[in-house]
């Protein structure tokens, strides 16, 4: 039986984040070069969306571009950026079409500036959707955000604005970049590491971890049920006993 009739539509997971590894290997398994593997990773992506909004996942991060892979040579940089100011281009109209609003969190202003210009193209296009929200985390780490949330939250006391005594779990969270979202409930990695490599080290504090060996250029609507099969199969306790959960 396919995986999409086995979901529970009562229990989804409102917010799913996504490591999308394995592009450069999936690309050398074929022969092909590392660009292909980002190329095609673009395919899963399409994929992945439609597969959100054909169950009501409300909310999907996609780690696409780390602060650390402006370490990488710089052809492939470079590749990247183009493919992201291309796909943006490409896809913005089936974004509009299917009602999915496009939003970023990182460090924005580290992006050449046409991705910039295209990004914000694609972000004030589908402001008003209402569907999935789709998230890229570009030029994104979570001790960067964390970094900026802290100096924030300093200058703020310096200011006069907040009293030390007073900064809360609330008040951290108002500074970081996923403000206006919900902790995800699932993570998805693919590619067969089993690591979270920097992203949202923060919000993924009660986060159900789900890693796969399928490379994210292979990764499908099919393999997107799974994980959620495998979430909803998963008792989450909070630091209670399930003896309180089910009594809850």
């Amino acid at each position: 039986m396919e995986s999409k009739s086995l979901i529970d539509k009562s229990y989804l997971p409102k917010h799913i984040a996504i490591i999308m590894d394995g592009n450069g290997r999936w690309a050398k398994e074929k022969g092909e070069d590392r660009i292909h593997g980002h190329h095609e990773g673009v395919v899963s992506v399409r994929n992945i969306v439609e597969g959100c909004t054909e169950i009501g996942i409300k909310y999907l991060t996609l780690y696409a571009f780390s602060t650390e892979n402006w370490n990488r040579p710089k052809h492939e940089v470079d590749a990247l950026m183009e493919l992201l100011v291309s796909t943006i281009r490409k896809e913005v109209d089936d974004l509009k079409k299917n009602n999915v609003k496009l939003t970023v969190i990182g460090d924005f202003k580290a992006l050449p500036e046409i991705c910039q210009k295209e990004m914000q193209e694609g972000m004030d296009m589908t402001a008003h959707c209402t569907g999935v929200n789709l998230i890229l985390a570009l030029s994104y780490s979570a001790r960067w955000e964390i970094t900026q949330a802290a100096r924030s939250i300093a200058m703020e006391v310096a200011e006069g604005k907040l009293k030390a005594d007073e900064i809360s779990d609330e008040t951290v969270q108002q500074f970081l970049c996923t403000k206006d979202y919900p902790d995800p409930e699932l993570m998805i990695r693919t590619g067969g590491e089993h690591r979270i490599s920097n992203f949202l080290l923060y919000q993924l504090a009660y986060t159900e971890l789900y890693f796969t060996d399928v490379h994210w250029p292979a990764f499908r609507k099919d393999n997107l049920f799974d994980a959620i099969l495998n979430y909803q199969q998963r008792e989450r306790r909070f630091g209670k006993t399930s003896e309180q959960v089910r009594t809850s």
